[in-house]
């Protein structure tokens, strides 16, 4: 896979490339970023990039700083998705692909409306998937992301975050970061945990996480919202930010609502052609001049 080194950090990339001679949703190849939910890496959005490509779209898959092949890297004066969102901007940058559609799963979501935010010329429009908001979310999601490695730092220093099961499948993916954790006063590395633990948590009464009801309005670009359907996923949360957002659509692939934290990952890929078919509509329809 290529490389880039953006703001210092290596970041693991792949290029999907529509197939000659295909037609595009626009008179021009439309430049895409899809990223996916969690701290997953890029192959999770490969099925669903894959897609898009076939469709006309020229698809970047990146692995996020702290995901997959990529350099781990903390700057507690801003939020994760903050430094994932000026990373994204630096890589589209480098790689000619500004302005671009930028899409997301879950916090491939929240990484995609904080471009939008922070780089409004960046962006061309954005598709959202498995949007993520209310208090359950925020609890869970603390935990996961930030509170478990700051307790492990606190408690072993930085071999014991190094040990943690996703530290150590980043090591596993990418083994120069046992090099740089361990490089890390394990107090500078739990002040970064929770100041972007404080961050995540003063999305609790929001629409989504990160995002206000003012953020929302003010965006100018078109948006597709395609919401989950489990407890950390909300089907609520479509059309209560759909309407927040001037140049919104929402769109459902399933009518089923699970009880659970997390819709199984399976189940969310046997939507992939769907979401395909959705994008690639809305994108032909809502897009209809070149850059």
């Amino acid at each position: 896979m290529p490389h880039a080194t953006i703001a210092g950090a290596t970041i693991n990339y792949e290029i999907l490339e529509p197939p000659l001679g295909r037609s595009s949703p626009s008179p021009t190849t439309l430049n895409l970023a899809i990223s996916p939910g969690g701290r997953n890496p890029m192959a999770d959005m490969r099925p669903l990039g894959t897609l898009l490509a076939q469709a006309g779209c020229r698809v970047l898959l990146h692995d996020r700083r702290n995901c997959g092949a990529s350099d781990v890297g903390f700057d507690a004066a801003r939020s994760e998705y903050e430094m994932w969102a000026d990373d994204l901007d630096e890589l589209l940058g480098a790689l000619a692909m500004r302005p671009a559609i930028v899409a997301g799963s879950s916090s491939g979501a929240r990484l995609a409306l904080t471009l939008a935010l922070r780089h409004r010329a960046s962006v061309r429009a954005l598709l959202l998937i498995r949007v993520t908001g209310g208090r359950f979310a925020v609890d869970r999601l603390v935990e996961k992301y930030y509170d478990v490695h700051a307790r492990a730092a606190a408690e072993g220093g930085m071999a014991a975050v190094c040990a943690t099961e996703h530290f150590a499948e980043v090591i596993a993916n990418r083994p120069e970061n046992r090099a740089l954790l361990m490089a890390l006063k394990p107090a500078d590395f739990i002040a970064c945990m929770n100041a972007w633990r404080s961050h995540f948590l003063a999305g609790i009464d929001l629409p989504l996480i990160g995002t206000s009801e003012a953020d929302l309005r003010s965006l100018h670009v078109p948006v597709c919202i395609v919401p989950g359907n489990d407890l950390t996923h909300p089907r609520a949360r479509g059309p209560l930010v759909q309407p927040l957002i001037p140049n919104a659509e929402l769109h459902y692939v399933t009518d089923v609502e699970h009880d659970v934290d997390v819709t199984p990952a399976e189940e969310c890929t046997v939507h992939y052609p769907a979401m395909a078919g959705i994008f690639t509509d809305f994108l032909r329809r809502r897009l209809d001049k070149p850059a």
